[in-house]
């Protein structure tokens, strides 16, 4: 098992396995989303989803007993169901599928979201209560996106941020809800062939990287003040969704 040796590769693995821990550690957010097209600058965005699940499951782990299992279990009960939905949808439609069109989707999804919130004012009229219907759509879409492109951030978060959770809270339901996700994504994956010797030694290699992100940003939920926190989520959601449009329009365009 030989990884990856080009170090043009770990100039951009190295900051998108940061960026993915951070998240998986619960601060930022949609940092997750930035580890996929960063490492495909590089090599190719199915190559890239392949190493970079490895390093998710193990991400996951420590956010997991980082968190110790705090989360809102009102909302895992709503939204866990309808995600294996969604991923089996996505395995099942897997060859069909275009990809640009699912990026072009969420980013759209996710730039009316922010703008909603910002012309609205959604932060001053207070927290939302659980809602089953919205959160079985958006827990659905989560599991597919998550499958398809690994973009389940911004659908989970169109139902979690209007709930105005603590944090902590917040950042543990994120943490259980997507690691169960990256668990389950891990036999459909291995059918389809996405993982190899090459690319699993990769991911190992990466691993450090992977738990000392984690780890870093798991101490920023603790440090940073909830406004603050909220506010940089909704900063990132933003810019990833304009990221995501873009990449999904182009790819429209040319194809």
């Amino acid at each position: 098992m030989t990884p990856i040796a080009d170090p043009w590769f770990y100039a951009a693995a190295i900051p998108a396995v940061f960026f993915v821990g951070l998240s998986k550690g619960g601060f930022g957010g949609t940092f997750a989303m930035l580890g996929v097209p960063i490492m495909s600058l590089v090599i190719s965005p199915l190559q890239a989803a392949g190493i970079m699940l490895p390093i998710l499951i193990v991400m996951d782990v420590v956010a997991l007993l980082a968190y110790k299992g705090r989360a809102d279990w009102k909302c895992l009960a709503i939204l866990l169901p309808a995600a294996v939905l969604g991923i089996g949808i996505g395995w099942a439609t897997a060859a069909y599928v275009n990809d640009d069109f699912v990026l072009f989707l969420i980013g759209v999804m996710s730039l009316a979201f922010v703008a909603d919130y910002v012309f609205k004012q959604r932060k001053a009229t207070g927290a939302a209560n659980h809602n089953l219907p919205k959160g079985t759509f958006w827990g659905t879409v989560a599991g597919f996106t998550s499958f398809i492109s690994h973009t389940g951030g911004p659908p989970f978060q169109m139902y979690m941020l209007p709930l105005r959770l603590a944090p902590l809270l917040f950042a543990g339901t994120a943490v259980i809800f997507f690691a169960t996700v990256n668990a389950i994504k891990l036999v459909p994956y291995f059918l389809l062939g996405q993982f190899d010797t090459t690319n699993l030694s990769t991911s190992v290699t990466l691993f450090p990287v992977a738990l000392i992100a984690t780890l870093v940003g798991v101490q920023l939920v603790k440090i940073v003040k909830a406004d603050t926190f909220y506010a940089i989520i909704y900063i990132f959601m933003g810019l990833i969704g304009a990221k995501l449009a873009y990449d999904g329009l182009m790819g429209l365009l040319a194809g």
